[in-house]
């Protein structure tokens, strides 16, 4: 069975903190942007645009620099942050989701798991 690993390094910001009004519309903070383009950067290029169309199993570890944040909010942020780098089709074809928080003041980061249903 096929499957595709990376980690990605640094503190994955909240989805509810990453979006702002302007001009009656929600626009993307510099911090979400920022966190977007370093996921790009830091994602293997094997795993970008490999385009999963089929059903899969995410398996995700995050680890933040505190107790503050919530595990769900960095959830879809990373699930979006994986349909823009093309590596998934779209985020609605994940059937299980395995997630655990951790701390590591040092090195803030995650580590996934995509594993595709054949």
């Amino acid at each position: 069975m096929t499957q595709y690993n990376a980690t990605i390094k640094g503190n994955t910001p909240s989805k509810s903190n990453c979006y702002m009004i302007a001009h009656k519309r929600l626009i993307k903070t510099k911090r979400l942007k920022d966190y977007e383009e370093s996921f790009y950067i830091q994602l293997p290029p094997e795993l970008r645009n490999i385009d999963i169309t089929s059903y899969f199993e995410f398996y995700v570890d995050v680890f933040y620099p505190s107790q503050r944040a919530d595990l769900d909010n960095s959830l879809k942020i990373i699930l979006d942050c994986l349909q823009k780098t093309k590596t998934i089709r779209n985020d609605n074809k994940c059937v299980k989701i395995v997630a655990q928080k951790a701390l590591d003041k040092e090195n803030p980061r995650i580590q996934f798991t995509i594993k595709p249903i054949e």
